[in-house]
């Protein structure tokens, strides 16, 4: 292993995704990087707080619960920090981020088994195809945990044509959307639901959602300009252009 290899696996590393013999290998490398030691600091404490939201699997009627609530909770308007006051402590920050725990529970659980399921791969010869997609979760996960963090994060959630819920998550701020699902309804192999941003009446493909029935994915592009999401069933790897009406179609909340 080379040392710009050891550089990528700090997110395999806190979440005890290498093989014994990475793992020793790599915590030497801890002892002489002072950079990927605070990196996997960092991921650790990330991972241990999103894994409150996940302690225990909730049952479905939990989660049906939760998602049908989601409408129901007041969105907490921006907040803007004054630029002459203190700055907030991490322990702040965090007390913060828990008062919206109400909206985002079910989210953060999602992110915990999005992150999971990117380390299911094990065997020595597919070690290359793990690395990928330990960096490919690693990259989801931060950007959906930020996303659902932000100050101005909007929510829209609504039931799914033949089964399922959705829900949006976007923030002007960040320029990005996501887009958490639950017991979506499988599509035949030569099928795969799709989404799309609406703007100036047109819908712009915004990305395939993960062939699961639970879940969470990032949306591609930015949501300039977009008043809603909508999904699509589509022949497989996706259409241009929707092929059929949208199973789902959640508008922004306005802020």
């Amino acid at each position: 292993m080379t040392s710009a290899d050891l550089h990528t696996l700090t997110g395999a590393y806190a979440l005890h995704a290498l093989s014994d013999r990475e793992s020793e290998e790599f915590a030497r490398h801890l002892t002489a990087c002072a950079a990927c030691l605070q990196e996997v600091r960092e991921l650790q404490e990330t991972a241990a707080r999103l894994a409150l939201a996940a302690a225990e699997t909730p049952s479905g009627e939990f989660r049906a619960r939760v998602m049908a609530a989601i409408p129901e909770v007041r969105q907490l308007p921006p907040r803007v920090p004054a630029s002459d006051g203190p700055a907030l402590s991490p322990a702040q920050r965090w007390r913060r981020w828990r008062h919206r725990m109400p909206q985002l529970a079910l989210a953060a659980c999602l992110v915990v088994a999005m992150v999971a399921g990117g380390f299911a791969i094990s065997a020595e010869h597919q070690v290359q195809q793990q690395r990928t997609q330990v960096v490919q979760a690693q990259s989801q996960a931060a950007a959906l945990s930020a996303l659902l963090a932000a100050p101005d994060a909007r929510f829209s959630t609504d039931a799914v044509k033949g089964g399922g819920s959705s829900t949006v998550v976007t923030s002007a701020s960040l320029r990005q959307t996501a887009f958490v699902f639950h017991g979506l309804a499988p599509l035949p192999s030569a099928k795969v639901y799709e989404l799309w941003y609406s703007k100036d009446g047109q819908m712009v493909p915004a990305g395939l959602v993960p062939s699961t029935a639970d879940g969470a994915t990032m949306l591609t592009g930015t949501p300039d300009g977009a008043v809603a999401v909508g999904m699509t069933v589509e022949p497989a790897g996706g259409s241009a252009r929707p092929t059929s009406a949208p199973v789902v179609l959640l508008p922004f909340v306005a802020t």
